[in-house]
């Protein structure tokens, strides 16, 4: 395929059996797992039987398809062990229900098909199914386009790396959180009046936290702040002009739109 508008992958996509429901990470035979296959068992009309994964003899590992020996994106995951095996299907297992697909943008261009082969052979395994894609390319936007358009029918996650190191930070730091609560990477709302205030006033291009507190330091209140002049306020140290104009703009805008 050589540009987004080529709609080549389409018949493949078409059929592609896609999940419906989250379940339970299992592995199909290691003889249908060669990760740079040409063929596929796409046409064959028995699916091919599936059974559970073996647990990592470390918990702490992240299982690692033996084709992937010698990634270079490997050297970069040092915080948790490496557990290689032949019995997976996906690239990298980071969790029960996680798995990471790999792709570099140089080999999706060679070989656009590789992608679709990948996930017809992974199926519905796994609740949470992540394509890695590493941007090595100079003009990577519709190889990018293609491959979004693939993961939103495929019902995958697409991160972005831009080198081989931070491919492997993704890796690692997903098994990291394995287990980790969600609200550990939530936004923490501080239950602090003062800096709710801060808060709403940095919300105010371009007025930034410093200013915040300097007009509330000034002002002594967020009330005086809203009724004070645009010369008033252009007066706060560090404020000036340009600032206390989009300020003063902003404050007295209606709430309401008509």
């Amino acid at each position: 395929m050589d540009d987004f508008d080529d709609d080549s992958f389409d018949d493949v996509l078409g059929s592609m059996e896609m999940p419906t429901s989250p379940k339970k990470p299992k592995v199909q035979p290691s003889n249908n797992l060669a990760p740079a296959a040409t063929t596929s068992t796409a046409n064959s009309s028995t699916p091919a039987s599936i059974t559970v994964a073996k647990p990592a003899s470390n918990p702490h590992s992240v299982l690692v398809h033996s084709k992937q020996r010698g990634n270079p994106i490997l050297k970069s995951i040092q915080s948790v062990p490496l557990e290689y095996r032949d019995d997976i299907v996906p690239d990298y297992v980071v969790g029960r229900t996680t798995c990471i697909l790999f792709l570099s943008l140089k080999y999706h261009n060679l070989n656009p098909d590789y992608i679709c082969q990948r996930l017809k052979a992974l199926g519905k395994m796994y609740e949470l199914r992540v394509l890695l894609v590493q941007v090595d390319t100079p003009e990577p936007h519709n190889a990018l386009k293609s491959l979004t358009r693939i993961s939103l029918l495929a019902d995958l996650t697409m991160m972005l790396a831009w080198n081989a190191e931070e491919a492997g930070k993704m890796i690692e730091t997903y098994k990291q959180f394995e287990k980790r609560p969600p609200d550990l990477i939530m936004e923490r709302v501080d239950s602090n009046p003062h800096q709710k205030l801060v808060a709403a006033l940095t919300n105010i291009k371009p007025v930034n936290k410093t200013d915040a507190v300097t007009l509330l330091q000034t002002f002594g209140n967020l009330g005086n702040v809203i009724t004070a002049s645009e010369e008033r306020l252009s007066q706060v140290m560090g404020l000036g002009p340009r600032k206390a104009k989009k300020l003063y703009k902003t404050l007295q805008e209606p709430f309401l739109s008509k």
